[in-house]
């Protein structure tokens, strides 16, 4: 019977998942509520599946814990406090790395560290993508053209080989890294703010916007790019996830996030050999990865659904 012994366990934490999402949609309906504008947020709220509430906690507890991370870590990220794969202790609740340092501070260090990198990455990448994809939705002929094709070579490379290949040219450090994963992705983001533009900038408004005399810069930013927002905003939440991942597969693989700086895809790599002797250490930067992207999913599935206008 000990194949169920997993199944108690995942149905442990779904229970647990359930029980947090309640926990912050009644929170934060009733915070809501309690302002003098609030009664739409508190029923919108109210309304939110328990998948995206739960998503929205775990988002919240990421930011928190990376905004108080001197507060919370117990030792510095950098510092060696004692001998090398140290086991779980009072005094180090997750032991030790093979340099001696305190993995729990690493691991708080790194939501810090892996997720504001990958906000910072996402939202360059968001800005230059969209800008240019309104752009040229909005201008056609050449240079509509011209950006395309720029895109479509660039797209037709396999985003990690490609970033392997720029990083390896460039050196592995940080503004290296965003820029190059801000560049790569951007592409996506192109072609997605680029189709649904063309679609407003046929719209009737639009046109009436072009007899008023009104400017390029004034059409996308007033017409074209608040009829929009619904699908890129759900983009945005969508291309973090992959920010995020790229950043931890390439900290994994040596050319992303440089020691002694904390990053959890180098934090996998450097104890990795733990799981040859049953320590289950490594899985806890790895799981950290994985939660966040499946809490951002959840509210981003959500937000699709609000934005599609469909009902339960």
């Amino acid at each position: 019977m000990t194949f169920l012994a997993p199944l108690g366990w995942i149905a442990a934490a779904v229970a647990l998942g359930a029980a947090l999402g309640w926990l912050f949609r009644a929170v934060a309906a009733a915070l809501a509520g309690a302002t003098a504008r609030g009664a739409a947020a508190a029923r919108a709220l109210r309304a939110m599946p328990l998948s995206a509430a739960f998503g929205m906690a775990v988002i919240l507890v990421y930011a928190l814990v990376g905004l108080f991370a001197p507060w919370i870590a117990p030792f510095s990220e950098r510092q060696v406090v004692g001998g090398q794969y140290l086991p779980w202790s009072a005094e180090h609740w997750l032991g030790t790395d093979h340099l001696g340092r305190d993995l729990f501070s690493r691991l708080v260090y790194g939501a810090r560290n892996t997720v504001g990198i990958a906000l910072v990455t996402t939202m360059l990448a968001f800005g230059v993508g969209t800008s240019l994809g309104l752009l040229a939705a909005a201008v056609g002929g050449w240079l509509d053209g011209v950006l395309s094709r720029i895109v479509d070579v660039l797209m037709a490379i396999p985003a990690l080989i490609f970033a392997l290949l720029l990083l390896t040219l460039l050196g592995p450090s940080i503004p290296n890294m965003i820029i190059v994963i801000a560049l790569i992705d951007s592409t996506r983001v192109f072609r997605l703010a680029r189709a649904v533009a063309m679609d407003i900038v046929v719209m009737d408004y639009v046109e009436a916007a072009r007899l008023r005399g009104e400017g390029l810069l004034r059409i996308i930013g007033r017409e074209v790019l608040p009829n929009a927002a619904a699908p890129l905003i759900a983009e945005f939440g969508l291309r973090f996830c992959f920010v995020f991942l790229s950043i931890s597969a390439l900290s994994f693989l040596g050319l992303g996030i440089q020691p002694p700086t904390a990053d959890w895809g180098s934090m996998v790599r450097d104890t990795a050999t733990l799981i040859t002797f049953g320590d289950p250490t490594p899985l806890l930067p790895a799981g950290a990865i994985a939660l966040l992207t499946v809490a951002v999913n959840f509210v981003v599935d959500w937000q699709l659904h609000r934005a599609s206008g469909l009902k339960e």
